[in-house]
């Protein structure tokens, strides 16, 4: 019997090693991880540089207490807010973390301007974590059960709606906080103008606008942040998974009028950003944002969104294909769990997500050909599914 909370369910392999695209588990049998450990590892798996990076600093300085300045800490710092067009970040240990100081801003600047019960607008089939702030704040009901009463002060409004949010807008409203594209809730992708109509809103009724990139971001849809297709920029960021390629670490950029809310004692972590964590992040951005990688990741994303277009077209058991680079969701019109097993039996580790959305997050690296196999394999996946 495992020692182990039984929080993931049942688990059916061990995965032991990895390379490149590829994991393999202790029977010694190879997978493609199409979800690359959940949006993670953007650069595969034992990626030279962030081996490198990760080995070199293991021999000098693992951890260093934030009462005293890391240096590559203040690097990552200074390249990923130059990045962002932010001011300040603060490192955490996760995206949750992330989303949590993000949250703390957002009732602090509220508080500072007088306002004793500060509302944050969130969207619908939103996911922004399972603390209980981040669990308050997710629009997604099914997470929730079980772990009533939550904090007070969000309100769900649908996504992709600017007049829903409108709507919920009042003297208490502090901040909006939406995905640029959603993750769990199905890779649901809004209308061209949403962000940018978020952004003025906002703007004419002084909130603030956070942006949850823990999935999107770090090279996920073609730009190092999803919200650089839109040309606008939030008043607070937040990333995680992809940025350390496994490594754990979230960040909480802020700018203008965010960046100032917190002060000495606000906030704190123990091992956000450590020297380990943040050298890992050094490296995945300089592999990562650069126009070769960020082009190739929007060409892959294309070349496989225009595969399953192709081979599922006429499948009337597809209600919809869509994508942003390399966040790819094709939805059933009805459940189909069952597809991850398949998909695992025949070496392609994927995700279903919301029981009817496949979730595809591969990696950055990933050839034209291994692309095309993806899709050949888990369209007839699909295409028997449905069949079936």
């Amino acid at each position: 019997m495992s020692a182990l909370m039984n929080t993931y369910g049942t688990r059916s392999i061990t995965l032991v090693k990895g390379e490149g695209p590829y994991v393999w588990d202790d029977q010694n049998r190879r997978y493609f991880d199409a979800i690359s450990g959940i949006a993670v590892c953007g650069l595969g798996y034992s990626h030279p540089a962030v081996t490198k990076a990760i080995s070199a600093q293991a021999e000098t300085l693992i951890h260093c207490s934030n009462l005293y300045l890391i240096e590559p800490q203040k690097k990552l710092g200074q390249i990923l807010t130059e990045i962002a067009g932010m001011d300040e970040v603060f490192f955490s240990n996760s995206g949750a973390e992330a989303n949590e100081a993000a949250l703390k801003i957002a009732r602090k600047f509220g508080q500072d301007r007088g306002i004793s019960q500060p509302e944050v607008i969130t969207a619908q089939h939103s996911f922004h974590g399972r603390t209980m702030a981040t669990l308050s704040a997710t629009g997604n009901d099914k997470v929730k059960q079980g772990f009533y009463p939550l904090l007070d002060g969000f309100t769900h409004v649908a996504y992709n709606d600017i007049d829903a949010i409108k709507s919920a807008m009042n003297e208490n409203t502090v901040a909006v906080m939406v995905e640029p594209v959603q993750g769990e809730g199905g890779v649901n992708i809004p209308d061209e103008d949403y962000l940018i109509k978020l952004r003025e809103l906002c703007d004419q009724n002084n909130c603030l606008l956070i942006l949850d990139e823990i999935q999107s971001g770090n090279g996920r849809t073609g730009t190092y942040f999803a919200f650089e297709h839109q040309g606008i920029r939030p008043d607070v960021l937040t990333t995680a998974k992809g940025l350390g390629n496994g490594v754990p670490i979230g960040a909480c950029l802020a700018r203008g009028k965010a960046a100032k809310v917190l002060q000495p004692g606000n906030h704190g972590s123990t091992f956000g950003g450590n020297p380990l964590a943040t050298s890992a992040g050094l490296a995945v951005i300089e592999a990562v944002n650069t126009p070769n990688m960020l082009n190739r990741v929007g060409e892959l994303g294309d070349r496989i969104l225009e595969g399953f277009t192709n081979q599922l077209q006429n499948c009337k058991h597809v209600h919809d294909i869509r994508g942003k680079g390399l966040m790819i969701g094709i939805e059933l019109t009805h459940e189909c769990s069952d597809l991850v097993n398949q998909a695992r039996n025949k070496g392609w580790l994927i995700n279903v997500t919301g029981g009817k959305v496949v979730r595809l997050l591969p990696p950055f690296i990933m050839t034209n050909e291994q692309a095309d196999e993806l899709v050949d394999d888990v369209s007839k996946l699909i295409l028997a599914f449905t069949h079936s």
